[in-house]
């Protein structure tokens, strides 16, 4: 797709600091909250997968529309990123259940 010649390196460096930051916060505050490890381990898992569809979406973005076989190319790059986010929102979904659920325990 044409863009500008700065939006690939703004996108990437943009979407590297958010992430890091978010990745930095979660891990700092297992650190300090020991008791829900597995939750964390969710949501970080949950960036991961996340990163690895941005990852094919930016492929997707920055992909040579002159290829031969460029319509294949960019529908199989979008698939990879469909999974991988569809996967992380599953990471994400049983990170909140682990939160609610060591939540509830405390509780009581």
């Amino acid at each position: 797709m044409p863009l500008e010649q700065e939006v690939k390196g703004m996108l990437i460096v943009g979407y590297t600091i958010i992430m890091g930051i978010a990745v930095l916060i979660t891990f700092l505050f297992w650190v300090k909250n020991r008791n829900t490890s597995t939750g964390y381990i969710w949501v970080l898992l949950h960036f991961g997968l996340f990163s690895g569809a941005a990852y094919f979406l930016f492929k997707v973005i920055f992909f040579d529309i002159n290829h031969l076989m460029a319509s294949e190319e960019i529908s199989l790059r979008i698939g990879f990123a469909g999974v991988a986010w569809s996967l992380s929102m599953f990471c994400l979904v049983m990170g909140i259940f682990n939160f609610s659920k060591t939540k509830k325990n405390n509780d009581l």
